[in-house]
């Protein structure tokens, strides 16, 4: 039986490591998925308030008024050829 018993307790060690490994992985993959959100989160914090540093003005309006004029500005011909000029 003793044999046994040194079996179980070295499998339920693996497990124990294994399970542990697990927790870790499950952390990492945790972390690098709030740190590409985080950083989409910074980068549309960073440019609303360059607009509002630009436009003081866009504070006073609601979001549906503001989503209404962003698509107003976007489909503008120049902004469009400017957008397209500095992306490419």
């Amino acid at each position: 039986m003793n044999e046994i018993e040194t079996k179980i307790k070295e499998a339920e060690r693996e497990l124990e490591q294994e399970t542990h490994n697990l927790a870790r992985l499950k952390n990492r993959k945790t972390y690098y998925e709030n740190g590409e959100r985080q950083k989409r989160a910074h980068r549309l914090i960073t440019r609303g308030a360059a607009i509002e540093s630009i436009m003081p003005e866009i504070k006073t309006l609601s979001e549906v008024e503001f989503y209404e004029l962003a698509e107003k500005i976007f489909a503008l011909p120049e902004v469009k050829n400017l957008i397209a000029k500095d992306v490419n």
